[in-house]
């Protein structure tokens, strides 16, 4: 599989913020939004085995799998596999790809462009540029989290942030989602 790293950190997006977690970010994504902050080039062959053994590293026994898209490349035997060391295993997707059959906890779909293909959707995490919000009206989830998009432009993004919080309060089934790691300035 090919990893663009694994590290220990918070997180720090969604329902989920402020849980200290490991996260595997894999290299490689179908969509390749212009803000993602993943290094797609960038990225080492590991094993399942390899995988497993480097996130036992860290204390905490929750994993998140990640990427640019994760579920080009995980399978139903590394989630076995995080099941029997004892390991609560998240994923954030695109949805564009189906997930595999195993033990996963938390499913967060970001759908950016392309149509959403996976079934379970535990939060709906959308990164919001002030775009229409209908398209999102059919999706079935139990938390819908809304981002605002960072633009790397200050001032744009304080609008965006400003659109973000009037959605929100317009559409209350909608919760903000921030960057915090971004604010706080962790990995």
């Amino acid at each position: 599989m090919r990893v663009n790293e694994i590290f220990y950190s918070l997180q720090g997006e969604g329902i989920h913020t402020g849980e200290p977690v490991v996260f595997v970010r894999f290299a490689g994504c179908n969509l390749r939004c212009p803000f993602c902050d993943t290094d797609f080039d960038s990225y080492t062959e590991m094993t399942e085995e390899e995988i497993v053994s480097e996130i036992c590293k860290y204390p905490s026994n929750k994993v998140v799998l990640t990427g640019g898209e994760p579920t080009l490349q995980i399978t139903s035997s590394l989630l076995f596999l995080l099941e029997e060391n004892m390991r609560i295993v998240y994923v954030e997707t695109n949805g564009t790809h189906q997930l595999p059959e195993g033990p996963l906890h938390w499913v967060v779909c970001s759908p950016k462009n392309g149509k959403v293909y996976i079934q379970r959707i535990d939060e709906l995490k959308v990164v919001y540029e002030g775009q229409d919000m209908s398209q999102y009206d059919d999706y079935k989830a139990k938390v819908y989290s809304l981002q605002p998009c960072d633009t790397g432009d200050p001032v744009k993004n304080q609008e965006i942030l400003q659109q973000t919080i009037n959605y929100i309060l317009q559409h209350p089934k909608w919760k903000l989602s921030l960057q915090t790691h971004k604010i706080i300035n962790v990995k």
